[in-house]
């Protein structure tokens, strides 16, 4: 479980993030919905340690990240998986060396452990037989896909994605949020998922942050999130092409 607590972020005299309180829950896909320039990419980095905030608290399992010791603080990042928007995968690498990469860089584990644990990651998110392939051959999907298996190949505790659908046509992402669901489950992940993709909010929101100019607006489920009565998430939901699919179903 991840805990943010009164966190505001400035930059100079500008305030991105004011007075964030949420809770990410263990074992549950957790989103961060809003508009582009709403403060959700501040507050993932943040989370992960990118940026620091300039008042407040983020607690990991009960413990302050932000105030931890450099030592701590690095057996904690040990325990995080990132998946960033634009997957992030070294072009010059196989898709091999790519998701052996965190393993090489924060383990000690034998050669054939670090291909055994690349091998099943790859056939956990359907990629068997690209190991030898490098990123430029394969498709928008299938990197964010490969990028998903990097994540996780060092059997993270809290798993982190910005944008996993940016880019890609409404059949993959469903398989993309249906990957990350299945894995956040099946390893009893935190997981945290920026994203203004409705089709995700509706199917895999488990529970949903809509973050408005750096404020948090509202806090609830896929389940309260068509029928809620605050207007500024209702112009940012019914604004979405999808809505006029499903707005005609709610009462």
């Amino acid at each position: 479980m991840i805990v943010v607590e009164n966190v505001k972020k400035s930059f100079g005299t500008k305030e991105v993030l004011h007075n964030i309180n949420i809770t990410f829950e263990k074992g549950k896909v957790n989103l961060v919905i809003g508009r582009s320039g709403s403060g959700k990419t501040v507050l993932m980095k943040c989370l992960i340690g990118l940026l620091s905030p300039t008042s407040g608290a983020i607690y990991y399992d009960n413990k302050d990240f932000h105030h931890m010791s450099f030592g701590d603080q690095k057996k904690l990042r040990m325990d995080m998986g990132v998946v960033f928007q634009g997957s992030a995968l070294f072009d010059s690498l196989t898709i091999e060396e790519n998701v052996m990469f965190p393993l090489n860089m924060l383990t000690n584990q034998s050669q054939q452990e670090k291909l055994d644990r690349v091998n099943h990651c790859l056939q956990r998110v359907d990629l068997i037989n690209t190991n030898q392939l490098y990123p430029s051959e394969l498709s928008g999907g299938m990197k964010k896909r490969a990028a998903i298996a990097r994540a996780i190949a060092i059997n993270p505790k809290y798993l982190f994605c910005d944008e996993p659908n940016s880019g890609l046509d409404p059949k993959t992402s469903l398989i993309i949020d249906e990957l990350i669901t299945g894995i956040t489950h099946e390893y009893n992940m935190t997981t945290v998922v920026n994203t203004h993709d409705l089709n995700s909010v509706i199917t895999i929101g488990e529970t949903i942050a809509f973050i408005k100019d750096g404020t948090l607006e509202w806090h609830g489920t896929k389940d309260q999130v068509l029928v809620s009565d605050n207007e500024s998430l209702n112009d940012f939901i019914y604004a979405q092409p999808i809505t006029q699919m499903i707005r005609p179903h709610v009462k």
